[in-house]
């Protein structure tokens, strides 16, 4: 029995963020020569910011993906300049990571990337219908972080 799931939540938030990503990666790759993957390891560590290094563990938690794997992005990232990493002073098992000031360029040229993507993928929509969208999302995923901290409202 075939069935159309092209209505359900799920299925086209995970269709969209699939396909949007196979895009965001291929252009990263030709323009800026970063993978997906890199720029989100260098968006992480910009959003928490400098107050305190994230270790590769929290990055790999915060990232979804193994420590080992984080450890190969780091190790490429590092090497091409664009991280530093340092031994915690308290921890000798502990890893700390640092966005490199040559970052900052790497992070912006990523950010039009994806700007240049949205406003292709959501060009049928009127700039009232964006902005209503992502706040809708916005609001879904109020409810799903809540649904993980046990706040059921």
């Amino acid at each position: 029995m075939k069935r159309d799931f092209s209505q359900r939540f799920g299925f086209l938030v995970n269709d969209v963020a699939k396909l949007y990503g196979e895009h965001f990666d291929r252009l990263a790759r030709e323009r800026i020569g970063l993978t997906r993957a890199q720029c989100r390891l260098l968006g992480a560590l910009a959003m928490h910011g400098d107050e305190a290094p994230m270790s590769q563990v929290e990055l790999a938690q915060r990232l979804d993906l193994s420590a080992m794997a984080v450890g190969g992005l780091c190790d490429r990232l590092e090497a091409a300049g664009w991280i530093r990493r340092e031994d915690s002073p308290t921890d000798r098992r502990v890893r700390q990571v640092h966005l490199a000031p040559s970052a900052e360029q790497a992070l912006d040229a990523a950010l039009g990337l994806s700007d240049g993507l949205q406003a292709r993928a959501l060009a049928q929509l009127s700039a009232a219908e964006r902005a209503q969208l992502v706040a809708l999302l916005g609001k879904a995923r109020a409810g799903l972080m809540s649904l993980a901290t046990g706040d059921v409202r």
